[in-house]
Parts: C-alpha cells; sequence; structure tokens
C-alpha cells in the first residue's frame, strides 16, 4: 500500500496491527475515483476480528509472497473467508516479490489454478514498484463497471 499510495518502499517492514487506512485518487476513463484503502493484515488469532472490517468493502487485494508458496495457501483462505463475510465483490491477488526471480517459487501450474477459478493474479514487486498500480487499477476498473 505504501508503494501504491506513497511510492515508497522501506526494508523495515512492520506489521499492520489492526487496520492503517489511507486515500488516493485514481483516474478512469470516465473520471476520478477517490480510494479508501484499509491495509489489514492477513492472518494470525486476531483474524477473525479483522473480517468485519470488510462490512462495505467494495473489492479487496489480496496479497502472497511468490518466494513463499505457503503465502498463496493463505490467500486462498482469506478469499473464501472474505467471500462469506461480504460476498463477491472485486479482488486481485497481488504476488509479490517478482523482482527476487532467482527465489521466486510459485509455479505457473498454481497460478493456473488461480485463474481457473476466475482470479486476477498480478505480479507485483513492492520494492521496484513493478505491477503494483495496475492491480489497484484493475480492482479501481472492476469496482466503476459495477
Amino acid at each position: 500500500m505504501s508503494r501504491f499510495v506513497h511510492s515508497i518502499f522501506s526494508d523495515k517492514y512492520l506489521t499492520t496491527i489492526g487496520v492503517k487506512i489511507d486515500k488516493k485518487r485514481v483516474s478512469l476513463l470516465r473520471g476520478d475515483m477517490e480510494l479508501i484503502l484499509w491495509d489489514i493484515y492477513g492472518e494470525d488469532e486476531f483474524q477473525k476480528v479483522r473480517m468485519s472490517y470488510l462490512q462495505g468493502a467494495s473489492a479487496y487485494l489480496l496479497v502472497a509472497d511468490g518466494t513463499r508458496p505457503a503465502t498463496l495457501e493463505v490467500a486462498s483462505s482469506l478469499q473464501q473467508a472474505a467471500e462469506h463475510e461480504i460476498g463477491k465483490v472485486p479482488f486481485v491477488l497481488a504476488l509479490n516479490k517478482v523482482d527476487l526471480a532467482d527465489q521466486w517459487q510459485v509455479d505457473d501450474a498454481a497460478l493456473g489454478q488461480a485463474g481457473a477459478l476466475g482470479w486476477k493474479v498480478v505480479r507485483t514487486s513492492a520494492k521496484t514498484g513493478e505491477g503494483v498500480e495496475e492491480a489497484f487499477l484493475i480492482l479501481a476498473r472492476a469496482m466503476a463497471s459495477r
């Protein structure tokens, strides 16, 4: 989210506790849209409480780590929980750390399975910015077309 909103990246990762809220205006063909972004960390003992943060969400972005295949399973679990909580709304899977090609472990078969389920998958890098804007714009376009 920091890469998208503020165009910054820090190697010092701080886990979100609770929720971090930010906003950013994006330009679409039909005009501008202001996105209100809630950054809620994925999976821990407080996850069930945070699912209530999704109420009223128009879309969401799942983030998995391309160097750690287990995070793709967590993203799948979170997607199912989110759909149960708020129904079918647009979402994108940002498969992060594409800049670490030599450490990449998520194979094309796993991505093919996500695609077969109708998931939009964007390979991203919070470090370089690759794909980050694209992932959020896909979400914005999907919200605008609803």
